[in-house]
């Protein structure tokens, strides 16, 4: 297996997952420059908006890891709490800390919410699929045993198991296509669309998953199952109720 440290200087280390998780956010920037225009932004308002995302995103991501999947640890292991170059990132916990962001950014700045959550749903999607694969190097999110040819062996768990973060990669780069496609495709389609679209279809998508993902289970669902139960519910309400032609 590749090791997760890319180089090291000193007492630094540079690991793929800190490099991947950076790089979504300089894409974020950048997209935010390049259609600044279109959603009126100025450019330090992109600066302020891609450091608030950065602070909120892992914030937020943090502490659900540390309160649904690992507090006992963590409170065993205090310091540990700020080792996030070592992995322990909630997809949840980081999408509600980016909507909150949007949501009072937006409030305050007085932006269009859906027409900033639309596009920075593409990044989100697309840091996602690579951040899955920064979490295959680090040996860590893996599946539950099995017989398929597909599955694979990680040096601190037992048994062939499905390699999760890849199925979950391959998902999430194929929703960002899609979602591309709809953003450049049609431009006539209603504010929104690209947001709640990524909200029910990552819902869907983690709820399936999860089956076979090594996991702790709470009356019969695992932990991100019932934190994407709400995303699926809601997606699903908003897209018939408004977004149905």
């Amino acid at each position: 297996m590749l090791s997760p440290i890319i180089f090291k200087i000193g007492s630094i280390q540079v690991s793929y997952y800190v490099l991947v998780y950076i790089a979504g956010f300089i894409a974020t920037l950048f997209l935010l420059l390049h259609y600044k225009k279109e959603l009126k932004l100025k450019p330090e308002q992109c600066y302020n908006l891609t450091f608030y995302l950065l602070v909120g995103v892992t914030l937020c991501a943090r502490i659900f890891h540390i309160f649904f999947w690992g507090l006992d640890y963590y409170l065993k292991n205090p310091i540990k709490m700020i080792y996030i170059w070592q992995g322990g990132l909630s997809f949840h916990g980081g999408l509600i800390g980016a909507i909150l962001v949007v949501f009072f950014f937006s409030k305050i700045d007085k932006i269009n919410f859906f027409k900033l959550a639309d596009l920075l749903s593409l990044p989100a999607v697309l840091a996602h699929a690579f951040q899955r694969i920064s979490n295959l190097i680090n040996q860590e999110i893996v599946g539950t045993i099995t017989s398929s040819k597909f599955c694979m062996y990680f040096d601190y768990f037992d048994g062939c198991r499905h390699p999760v973060q890849i199925y979950a990669s391959i998902g999430n780069f194929l929703l960002f296509f899609f979602l591309l496609f709809l953003y450049f495709k049609k431009p006539s389609r209603k504010l929104g669309l690209i947001f709640w679209l990524m909200i029910f279809l990552t819902g869907i998508g983690r709820f399936l998953l999860d089956f076979i993902r090594e996991d702790a289970v709470y009356l019969g669902l695992k932990s991100g199952q019932w934190l994407s139960i709400p995303m699926i519910i809601i997606g699903a309400y908003v897209l018939i109720k408004y977004y149905k032609k």
